[in-house]
């Protein structure tokens, strides 16, 4: 991944933490973006300790001016100008996982899981393609429940599929590799702490964004399947 530049938002934790220290580890310039300022700042030095390449900037994706500021430090912060990869890794989950029926759902939990979790993702991928290099590749992480009438998921399944919805639509309007990734239930605060660990699942992403076909990522939802097949 040397000199590739990729954003990662939700970068302080979970996934995107993971996926982050994966992408610096291999050579990428990373840049980070979370609500919470001091976790970016931390995750920053962290990652500089270990001798990544990476930036910060706090971003709430819930404001699209938010991730329009990212994407422009994103774009300058590589030692060539633009971005190669985006994973919009930050997620909410408002409640005990499986445990928030959609019958019982309030209408503030429903409309900022659909902010963060579905909007959160269209502003991430709309405010960053002014910005894509050639061959860019958007990778957004998603998950069974999705696609799946899983009970106890609530307005949490929602916003994943329209998530997921989001990305079919990019795909299929703009000439860029804009994909999701299903690495399984991974142990997040969204999971319950339960499943795999986020590290274990990083170099899911890293394969995706530097050898995966694609013509099967885009548009599509690549699983683990896929991926160990590939990485045999």
């Amino acid at each position: 991944m040397d000199g590739l530049t990729a954003i990662v938002t939700g970068g302080t934790r979970g996934i995107g933490r993971a996926v982050a220290e994966a992408f610096g580890d291999d050579g990428a310039t990373v840049v980070v973006g979370a609500r919470d300022g001091d976790a970016v700042e931390e995750t920053v030095d962290a990652l500089e300790d270990a001798g990544a390449t990476v930036a910060g900037h706090r971003t709430d994706v819930r404001d699209e001016y938010d991730v329009e500021r990212l994407a422009k430090t994103a774009s300058r912060a590589g030692e060539a100008a633009g971005i190669d990869i985006v994973v919009p890794a930050a997620g909410v989950y408002h409640g005990e996982a499986g445990r928030t029926p959609t019958d019982g759902e309030s209408y503030a939990a429903f409309d900022d899981h659909w902010r963060t979790n579905g909007r959160g993702v269209y502003a991430t991928i709309r405010e960053s393609i002014p910005h894509l290099n050639d061959d860019a590749r958007v990778l957004v992480p998603t998950g069974s429940v999705a696609r799946n009438g899983n009970a106890g998921y609530g307005s949490y399944a929602i916003s994943k599929a329209t998530a997921e919805a989001v990305v079919r639509g990019f795909a299929a309007d703009t000439e860029y590799v804009v994909g999701c990734l299903d690495p399984g239930i991974v142990a997040t605060g969204l999971s319950g702490a339960n499943g795999r660990d986020p590290d274990a699942v990083a170099p899911m992403f890293v394969w995706a964004a530097t050898e995966a076909d694609p013509a099967v990522l885009d548009g599509g939802v690549v699983g683990l399947r896929e991926w160990k097949t590939a990485t045999r």
